[in-house]
C-alpha cells in the first residue's frame, strides 16, 4: 500500500457521500471555546451503517485501535481490539498512522487515499480521520474507510502498458485452403504507435491493402510461414533506422504477434527498472534456456528469503517442492512469449517453508539473453482465510463443533450411504445448565460447553459425528448400521459422560444430560425427519426429570425399557436361583431307546412365569451373564446325569462367550469332578460361531476337551456358510441335522436329499447323526430309511425337568419291552 496522501478541497465527485455527511457532523458537535468536539457527540448516536466503516483509534502516546467496525476489520484482516496500530498490516497501519497524525497535528478532519494491492488488484480507498476529545482525557481519533471506485489488475496494467506491439491476426485462404493474407482483429495501443495508424483504423484491416510495413513482402512471407508451421516464430528486420523483432506464434488459423523495437532498449530498460525494482509485488528474470535467475527485485528477496546473491546463483527447480518438478517444467515447455498460472503452484522459501503462488510472465531481453520476467502474487493467506471462512460456516464458533447446517449435510450423506441399513441421530441437551449459567454468568456457561464439546468429541469416533445445534443442546449421528441396543448403549455413555463432574477454576461443577433417540428407516427417512423425532423424543426424555433416553417410538421405547428391565431381572434370577433345567431324550433308531438327554435351561420368572431362551440367552451373552449361566448348567446338567443308567449320556449345549472366557477346560474338569460323572456321558454341543474368530484358539480347546474322553457335537449343521469346511477342522463325535430340513423333509425333494448327504457322510466319516425336530411317524419313517442314527422331538417327549426323567426312562423302556 502506497503511503495515505492528502486531498485537498472538496471530495472528489467519485467519493461516497458519507465524508461529506461525516464532516459535518464533526462540524455541527463543535461547541464554541472547544478545539475539539466530543468523542460521545460525533461518534456516537445515529451513525448506521457508517459504524461498519468506523476505526477508533485512541492518542495517548502510542496509536491504539481501540473499536472497529465489521468492513474495517475485513480490510484490516484483524478482528482485535486494543491493539497498537503498528501490530496491523503494514500498510494498512501506514494510512490509519498517517490520516491520524495529520488531523490531529490540525486538530480538523484529514481526507486522505490510500492504494492497496491485494492479489494482484489495485484498490484504492478513501481515509477520513475525526480527531475528538474524551472524557478521560485522551484524544480519539475516528477513522472512516471505504473503497473508491473500481479496482483494476496490476498486471493487466503492467502488461497491457508495455512498448511491444501486440497483435492477434485472422488468416485468409483461398478456395482452395491455402492461406494468402492475414486480417488484424486486434491490436494494443503500441502497434497502432508503432504501425503509424490513428484510432482503430488497424482493425479489420487486410495486410496485403498495404500502408504498414507489415504489408512488406518479408514478413508477409513470415507470417504465412507462422500459419503453415505452428510453431513460434521470429524475425528481425530494419525499419526508418530502427530494429525491430517480431514473434509470432500460430493457433490453427489465429496468429499472435509481437513487435519488439529493439532501439530503444536503454529506454525500455529503464521503464523495466521502474517497474521491476521498486514493484511491491516479487518479480524475476529468469534464462529461458538454463532456468538460472538473472535479476530479482527486493520484493523476491524479502519474501522468499534467500539473499540476493544466493538468488542469483539458483535454477528454478530449486524454488520448486520435487513433487512438482515435471508439471513445472512441462508447463514452461508450454510457455510462449506471455503466460499466466493455469494452476496454483507451490514455492519454497529459504526456510523450508512453502507458499502457494499464481506466477504471471512474459518472454524478455535481458543483457542480451532470451529471458522471462516473472511476477509472483501469494495466495497463501488467501487459501488459509478462505479455508478458515469455510470452517466457520461449518462449525459452531464456540466449540469448534459441526454446527447444524454441517450436522444436516453429513445426516443426508450417511442416509444416502446407508442402503436401508439403520442411521441413529441422538439429540443431547444438559440438564442443570441454565442454573450455572444465570448463577456463574455465560463466560463460564461458555467454558462449561467446550468441555461438554471436548467430551463428545472424544468419545464420537470415525464415520459417527457430534454437533452442536445451538445453546446447550448438541446432536449426535451413528452413521453405521447401528441396532437400538447399541444407539441405547451410545446414549447410556454419553450420559455417564456428561455428568461427570467439571473443573472451572478449582470449582466443581456437576451437570446432566438427556438424550432422545431416532433410527432410520423407521423413524424417518429424511434428516428433517430424523432430527424432529429425536427432538420429540428429548422433550419426553426431559420430561421424566431428565438424566435418561428415551426412543422415538414407542414401540421402540418399550422394547429398550424391556431390555433394561430383562438386564434387570437377569442378574436377580441368577442370583435367587430361578433358572433350571429341563432335559429332552435322544432316542437311538436302531435299538429304539433313549440314548442321551439334551440339558436345555429355562427361566421361571416369579411374576412374568417361564420366559422362552430365544429372549433371555441373547441377552445374558451380551452382558456377559452367560459364562456364569454356562457354568451352573454344565455342574447341574453333570449331577444330575450321575442318577441316571450309565449308557444314557448328557448334552450340554456351549455359547462362543464361554471359549472366549478361555477356562472352558477348567470349568468341564470341575463339573466331572464334582459330580463324579465320567467324561464319556458328557457331550458338548457347539455352533459353527465358535469358528468365526480366533479360530486356532478354539480349536486348541477343542482338542482339549477331546483328550479329555468328552464327546463334541455340531448343533444345526447345515445352516451355515462353511460346515463342511469344519468337519476338516475337527474330528466331531456326532453332527446334528438342523430341524429346518427335518420340517418338510416328506414334503420337499430337497430337503430329503440334504438329509440323505449329511447321514451319508456321517457314515463315511463315522460320525453319529442326529436329526432334531422330529414330530411325526412319517419322519421318523424317512430318517430311518436314510440311515440316521439318532432322533429327538416332540414325537417322542418334549424337554422335562429332572424330576421326570425316571419316569420317561421307565416308560420307554416298557415301550422297548412291547415292541420286542
Amino acid at each position: 500500500m502506497t503511503a495515505a496522501r492528502k486531498m485537498p478541497g472538496k471530495p472528489a465527485t467519485e467519493m461516497f457521500d458519507d465524508i461529506p455527511v461525516l464532516q459535518r457532523k464533526w462540524r455541527a458537535a463543535l461547541k464554541p471555546g472547544e478545539r475539539l468536539p466530543r468523542y460521545e457527540d460525533v461518534m456516537l448516536g445515529s451513525l448506521g451503517r457508517l459504524a461498519d466503516h468506523i476505526a477508533l483509534l485512541k492518542n495517548d502516546g502510542l496509536l491504539e485501535l481501540s473499536r472497529s467496525g465489521r468492513y474495517v476489520q475485513k480490510w484490516l484482516g484483524e478482528e482485535r481490539w486494543d491493539i497498537p496500530v503498528a501490530e496491523l498490516s503494514p500498510d494498512c497501519a501506514t494510512a490509519l498512522s498517517e490520516a491520524a497524525a495529520s488531523a490531529l497535528a490540525t486538530g480538523r478532519p484529514h481526507q486522505a487515499s490510500a492504494h492497496c494491492v491485494r492479489d494482484g488488484m489495485v484498490r484504492t480507498y478513501d481515509v477520513l480521520a475525526l480527531p475528538t476529545s474524551s472524557r478521560w482525557g485522551a484524544t480519539l481519533v475516528g477513522a472512516y474507510v471505504n473503497e473508491r471506485g473500481a479496482q483494476y489488475n496490476l498486471l493487466d496494467a503492467i502488461f497491457s502498458a508495455t512498448d511491444d506491439a501486440v497483435i492477434a491476426l485472422a488468416t485468409l485462404r483461398d478456395a482452395s485452403g491455402k492461406p494468402f493474407d492475414l486480417q488484424i482483429v486486434h491490436h494494443n495501443k503500441s502497434a497502432g504507435v508503432l504501425l503509424k495508424a490513428a484510432g482503430a483504423s488497424l482493425l479489420w484491416r487486410r495486410i496485403g491493402e498495404g500502408g504498414t510495413l507489415l504489408a512488406s513482402p518479408d514478413i508477409m512471407e513470415f507470417l504465412l510461414r507462422t500459419v503453415s508451421g505452428g510453431r513460434g516464430e521470429q524475425l528481425e528486420i530494419e525499419h526508418e533506422d530502427r530494429h525491430l523483432r517480431l514473434s509470432a506464434t500460430a493457433f490453427a488459423d489465429v496468429v499472435s504477434m509481437t513487435i519488439s523495437d529493439v532501439t530503444a532498449l536503454k529506454r525500455r530498460d529503464a521503464s523495466f527498472r521502474l517497474l521491476f525494482d521498486n514493484n511491491p509485488m516479487p518479480m524475476w528474470v529468469f534464462d529461458a534456456e538454463t532456468k538460472e535467475f538473472l535479476s530479482v527485485n527486493d520484493a523476491a528477496v524479502q519474501h522468499y528469503g534467500y539473499s540476493r546473491a544466493t538468488f542469483l546463483r539458483m535454477t528454478l527447480h530449486e524454488i520448486w517442492p520435487a513433487d512438482e518438478w515435471d508439471s513445472h517444467a512441462e508447463a514452461l515447455e508450454r510457455v510462449g512469449d506471455a503466460y499466466h498460472s493455469s494452476r496454483n503452484w507451490r514455492h519454497l522459501r529459504a526456510d523450508g517453508s512453502e507458499i502457494e503462488v499464481l506466477t504471471f510472465g512474459r518472454r524478455v531481453a535481458f543483457d542480451d539473453r532470451d529471458g522471462y520476467l516473472v511476477a509472483v502474487v501469494d495466495i497463501t493467506e488467501r487459501r488459509k482465510a478462505e479455508a478458515r471462512i469455510a470452517h466457520m460456516a461449518h462449525h459452531d464458533g464456540l466449540t469448534d463443533l459441526p454446527n447444524r447446517e454441517h450436522f444436516q449435510e453429513r445426516l443426508k450423506q450417511a442416509l444416502g450411504q446407508a442402503g436401508g441399513k439403520r442411521v441413529g441421530v441422538l439429540y443431547i441437551d444438559l440438564d442443570l445448565f441454565k442454573n450455572i449459567n444465570d448463577s456463574f454468568g455465560h463466560p463460564v456457561g461458555d467454558r462449561l460447553l467446550k468441555q461438554v464439546a471436548e467430551r463428545l468429541t472424544t468419545a464420537v469416533r470415525g464415520a459417527n459425528l457430534a454437533a452442536r445445534l445451538g445453546g446447550d443442546e448438541f446432536a449426535v449421528i451413528l452413521a453405521a448400521d447401528v441396532s437400538p441396543n447399541e444407539a441405547s448403549a451410545c446414549a447410556s455413555l454419553l450420559i455417564d459422560m456428561v455428568k461427570a463432574p467439571y473443573d472451572l477454576d478449582g470449582q466443581e461443577m456437576v451437570i446432566g444430560a438427556s438424550i432422545g433417540i431416532a433410527l432410520s428407516p423407521g423413524d424417518g427417512t429424511t434428516p428433517e425427519e430424523l432430527m424432529r423425532n429425536a427432538d420429540m423424543a428429548l422433550y419426553r426424555a426431559k420430561s421424566e426429570g431428565g438424566g435418561v433416553h428415551h426412543f422415538f417410538e414407542r414401540e421402540m421405547d418399550l422394547q429398550a425399557q424391556r431390555r433394561r428391565d430383562m438386564e434387570l431381572d437377569l442378574r436377580r434370577a441368577f442370583a435367587n436361583g430361578e433358572f433350571e433345567l429341563h432335559y429332552q431324550p435322544l432316542v437311538s433308531i436302531a435299538s429304539d431307546r433313549i440314548s442321551g438327554f439334551e440339558s436345555l435351561l429355562r427361566w421361571r420368572h416369579p411374576d412374568k412365569g417361564m420366559i422362552s431362551p430365544a429372549e433371555f440367552i441373547p441377552v445374558a451373552e451380551d452382558i456377559g451373564l452367560i459364562i456364569q449361566l454356562g457354568e451352573w448348567v454344565l455342574r447341574e446338567a453333570c449331577a444330575e446325569a450321575v442318577k441316571w443308567p450309565v449308557d444314557v449320556k448328557v448334552a450340554v449345549n456351549l455359547s462362543p462367550a464361554q471359549f472366549r472366557s478361555r477356562n472352558l477346560v477348567q470349568v468341564v474338569i470341575s463339573a466331572l469332578a464334582q459330580s463324579g460323572l465320567s467324561p464319556k456321558r458328557l457331550e458338548l454341543e457347539i455352533t459353527e460361531s465358535i469358528f468365526l474368530a480366533e479360530t486356532d484358539a478354539n480349536l486348541a480347546i477343542l482338542h482339549q476337551l477331546r483328550e479329555l474322553g468328552v464327546g463334541i457335537s455340531m448343533d444345526d449343521f447345515g445352516t451355515g456358510y462353511s460346515s463342511l469346511s469344519y468337519l476338516r477342522s475337527f474330528p466331531f463325535d456326532k453332527i446334528k441335522i438342523d430341524r429346518s430340513f427335518v420340517k418338510d423333509l416328506a414334503q420337499r425333494p430337497d430337503c430329503g436329499a440334504i438329509v440323505r448327504a449329511i447321514s451319508g457322510l456321517g457314515r463315511s466319516l463315522n460320525i453319529i447323526t442326529t436329526a432334531e425336530g422330529v414330530e411325526t411317524e412319517d419322519q421318523l419313517d424317512w430318517l430311518r430309511a436314510e440311515g440316521c442314527n439318532e432322533v429327538q422331538g416332540f414325537l417322542f417327549s418334549a424337554a422335562r425337568p429332572a424330576a421326570e426323567i425316571g419316569k420317561l426312562l421307565a416308560d420307554f423302556g416298557q415301550r422297548t419291552s412291547r415292541a420286542a
